[in-house]
């Protein structure tokens, strides 16, 4: 994934934007960057690697390096960003939210058009935001180039362009799958992925940009360079799963929801009468824990946090290389409150279930410390599809989701016929791949939100929201 935050001020605003990008560092792991804009110095841009220490340490030299009363800045969770352009349209600095599908067409019809070349890096591989600014920069104009980029991008592309002249030119994906907002206070303006990385800082919030919308910002002003179109398709996993709980998208706040959708679940149980005798309901942390809290507050049962997770030394368990060190360091970070777990039959809420890998050890380190059962609910309906529009998920493949392998054991190829059926815990068909998980994972029981249930707690039309990992509709 990743996110980006930027600022054009009438004064130096370097602190605010290094605290901004900051407040996204939970959409990426692997790169960061900032760029800034001097009346005196010009562009300045600096990447470094997060992977291994957060941006906070890797950045907390930027200002002896560094000056501007323009700045953007990106975590990211893919290439290095931001990437400095000189071009027709002047010199830029520019950053991406998305991802390319159709990157190798892309390159190759550059290259055959004028006969242009790319930075290539390891393996061959082109930088996703080299590219999208090389085909903006075939228009004669920012704003038609891109609407180009956007018109022929197969995936999603969300633009952050720090110019020359100082000022910010953003777009926001021509379906509108992920969030641009605007903020406003007396010394300038301000975008973001999350807003509430600027109202931290005393910025109120102007407005969200619709779906294809640019806009450009100086300290002064924020003009329209072209209207939003009609039709939304905004991903309906940012509120379940990688949204962060202070985060407001469309007027709708993430942790809310996530109240919501777990009391949608407790309903659907209670309903069929499924996993009432329970002593604790817990979260896998950290965001099902919302999730959670909505299911325990509507069944009446005690919420409980059965586990910690240990964060000082190792916020992150895939740190390490080596896939082996990174299931390590994940088991190390679990502590057990013996109390709450000894002899307890336990229901604990996961944002969603994608590989399982994780949950599968989580379980089993639960029954290790003596849980007499383990519950499972999965606050998003089954992953049925790989995400094509947006790269927050490591999957590589269909067959990496749980559900993909289970159904060929099941079923074979054949299986792949009958994806909503599987998806529906009602049919014969889903209720055996149910029972298959339950019993690979040795849950006493297992439940997933359904996609209306995901809907409703979000509180949009769902002709709005993408759906397409749980039921392939575009």
């Amino acid at each position: 994934m990743g996110g980006f935050f930027g600022i054009a001020s009438k004064c130096d605003c370097m602190m605010d934007v290094f605290f901004g990008v900051d407040y996204h560092s939970h959409l990426g792991t692997r790169r960061g960057g900032m760029a800034a804009w001097d009346a005196e110095i010009g562009l300045q841009r600096k990447i470094h690697s997060i992977e291994n220490a957060p941006f906070r340490t890797k950045f907390e030299h930027i200002f002896d390096e560094m000056q501007g009363t323009s700045v953007i800045g990106c975590i990211s969770d893919s290439d290095p960003q931001p990437m400095l352009i000189r071009s027709h349209l002047g010199t830029y600095a520019i950053t991406t939210v998305g991802v390319v599908n159709n990157a190798d067409a892309l390159i190759q019809q550059v290259m055959a058009d004028n006969g242009g070349y790319f930075d290539a890096m390891t393996g061959g591989k082109v930088n996703s935001t080299e590219l999208v600014a090389a085909l903006i920069n075939r228009k004669k104009d920012f704003v038609e180039g891109i609407q180009y980029a956007q018109s022929i991008v197969e995936g999603t592309v969300n633009v952050l362009i720090l110019t020359d002249r100082g000022t910010l030119i953003t777009a926001r994906d021509k379906l509108g799958r992920i969030p641009v907002q605007i903020g406003k206070s007396e010394d300038g303006y301000c975008v973001a992925f999350e807003s509430f990385s600027y109202t931290k800082m005393g910025y109120e919030k102007v407005c969200e940009l619709g779906p294809g919308e640019i806009v450009e910002l100086s300290p002064d002003s924020m003009t329209q360079l072209a209207k939003p179109g009609d039709k939304m398709k905004m991903c309906a996993f940012l509120w379940s799963y990688y949204g962060y709980p202070t985060s407001t998208y469309e007027g709708i706040n993430v942790e809310a929801m996530r109240y919501r959708n777990g009391a949608t679940m407790a309903e659907r149980d209670m309903e069929q009468g499924r996993s009432m005798d329970i002593d604790y309901v817990g979260g896998v942390p950290d965001s099902g824990t919302p999730h959670a809290i909505g299911y325990a507050n509507r069944t009446g049962k005690s919420f409980a946090r059965a586990f910690i997770k240990y964060t000082p030394t190792w916020s992150r368990s895939f740190t390490p290389a080596r896939q082996s060190d990174r299931k390590k360091v994940a088991k190390m970070k679990q502590i057990p409150v013996h109390d709450l777990i000894k002899d307890k039959n336990l229901l604990f809420v996961d944002d969603s279930i994608v590989r399982g890998t994780q949950l599968q050890e989580t379980v089993e380190f639960l029954y290790e410390n003596g849980a007499a059962s383990v519950h499972m609910r999965s606050a998003c309906p089954p992953i049925m599809y790989g995400c094509k529009y947006l790269n927050f998920s490591r999957s590589t493949s269909d067959m990496d989701l749980i559900t993909r392998r289970v159904i060929m054991e099941l079923e074979g190829e054949e299986g792949f016929k009958h994806l909503e059926e599987y998806a529906d815990g009602n049919t014969e068909r889903g209720k055996a791949m149910r029972k298959n998980i339950c019993e690979k994972f040795k849950f006493a029981s297992l439940g997933f939100q359904t996609v209306d249930g995901v809907i409703k707690a979000i509180g949009l039309d769902s002709c709005k929201l993408c759906t397409y990992c749980w039921n392939g509709k575009e």
